[in-house]
């Protein structure tokens, strides 16, 4: 059992690196010819961006095999033999929060690397060392907290049940829908500061949205987003009354209010469309998968890994399987995540009123450029990584001329270098 599951784990690796190899490859290749939304410089940066962040890919899953057999191998027999407790609560709380530990000191280098080397090289990183650190301790304190409390609930169903695995499931599938409630309250709790919407122009024109489409919001707040990052976004954060409505200021600086409003409708036309439900749904028969096959492993694994079964272990042999199922799960939920991303396009183009369709177009070709997102990928990379369409596909959809945007492209940067 123990070489089907490793086998598993090391066919995922290949096929993680294989695709991040030919998107690399691909990427290269096609950075080098004509550009295509962006101006040629930009188009060239994008390029540059994508291999460089598909190279760190390739690094990362390197060394989580190489953790990941060393789990396997030492890792969780170091850990039972290292943390003891005479209370069995504690116990098996502190075996995970030891795994959970270990596992967030490896990442800290690629965190590291990823914000102040390739993001700064690009010009997205606009976070201080000093604040970088305060966020990771909070996160890492948060996850420490209440990453206990869920452990703790497990445990106990655990020790309970002989269905431990259903009743485990339905648990963190009620966690996952708490936390997403809660999001938005712990990001502007300890992260990102949000002050409600000034502009009253622009307020009445969002509420106009939301009251067409039924989307009851608790308001519209902007994020100081801009201190850590340049890049573009926005979210509607919470379930049911909780609801938000967040802006990121980098986005109100850049769009116009008719391409900002298109964005908004494309994400309410996620709202009106029950897609949040639909993702949940789909993230759900994920959960039960994996705790069904994780609920079910023969008692022969724990012999061949050599450590004592417990509700520990078996957290930690989960926690470790999550990202296969994940990745091979990816395709399905890609195929009806871009279906659903089509849909909102075209609800946003129609909530936007009159020309919605070139607003929307345009607020998506300023979010490529100001995201350094090469619109171009390998067939088999969107088919494993893509939860959205590819932006020229969003831009054919919605009737646009990719010809005549390129010819603005290029306009654009010889009005910039003159």
């Amino acid at each position: 059992m123990l070489m089907t599951l490793v086998g598993i784990y090391t066919l995922f690796v290949l096929i993680t690196i294989y695709t991040s190899v030919m998107q690399i490859g691909f990427v290269n290749r096609a950075k080098r010819g004509n550009a295509v939304l962006l101006s040629q410089n930009d188009f060239l940066k994008a390029g540059n961006y994508s291999v460089a962040k598909e190279k760190m890919s390739v690094v990362s899953a390197f060394v989580d095999y190489i953790i990941f057999v060393l789990w396997l191998g030492v890792g969780i027999k170091f850990l039972q033999s290292t943390i003891l407790f005479e209370n069995e609560a504690v116990l098996n709380i502190a075996l995970v929060l030891g795994f959970l530990i270990i596992g967030s000191i490896i990442s800290l280098p690629f965190s590291y690397y990823e914000k102040f080397v390739l993001d700064e090289k690009f010009g997205f990183n606009k976070s201080t060392l000093a604040q970088w650190i305060r966020d990771t301790f909070v996160s890492f304190i948060t996850t420490l907290i209440f990453g206990s409390l869920v452990v703790f609930g497990v445990y106990l169903i655990i020790i309970s049940s002989a269905l431990w695995w259903l009743w485990s499931f339905i648990f963190i599938f009620v966690v996952i829908v708490f936390i997403n409630m809660l999001y938005p309250t712990f990001r502007a709790l300890f992260f990102d500061k949000l002050t409600p919407l000034q502009n009253e122009e622009l307020d009445k024109e969002i509420k106009s949205l939301m009251d067409r489409t039924g989307f009851v919001s608790s308001g519209v707040f902007i994020s100081d987003a801009s201190k850590r990052d340049a890049r573009l976004n926005a979210y509607f954060g919470g379930i049911g009354k909780s609801k938000r409505v967040v802006l990121f200021d980098t986005l109100i600086e850049k769009l116009t209010t008719k391409e900002l409003l298109a964005v908004l409708g494309h994400e309410l036309g996620h709202f009106a469309h029950g897609d949040i439900y639909k993702n949940i749904a789909l993230m759900g028969a994920m959960l039960f998968a994996m705790f069904g096959i994780f609920g079910n492993l023969p008692d022969s694994l724990y012999l061949e890994l050599g450590v004592a079964k417990s509700p520990a272990v078996m957290m930690i042999l989960l926690m470790l399987f999550m990202p296969v199922l994940g990745f091979f799960m990816m395709p399905i939920m890609g195929i009806v995540s871009r279906s659903n991303e089509y849909a909102a396009d075209k609800m946003g183009s129609e909530l936007a009123g009159i020309g919605g369709a070139v607003e929307l177009a345009n607020a998506l070709k300023k979010l490529v450029n100001e995201n350094r997102s090469f619109p171009l990928s390998h067939p088999l990379y969107i088919f494993f990584h893509y939860t959205h369409p590819p932006v020229l596909e969003r831009l054919k959809e919605l009737g646009m001329d990719i010809k005549e945007m390129d010819k603005n492209a290029m306009a654009e940067q010889c009005q910039a270098d003159i």
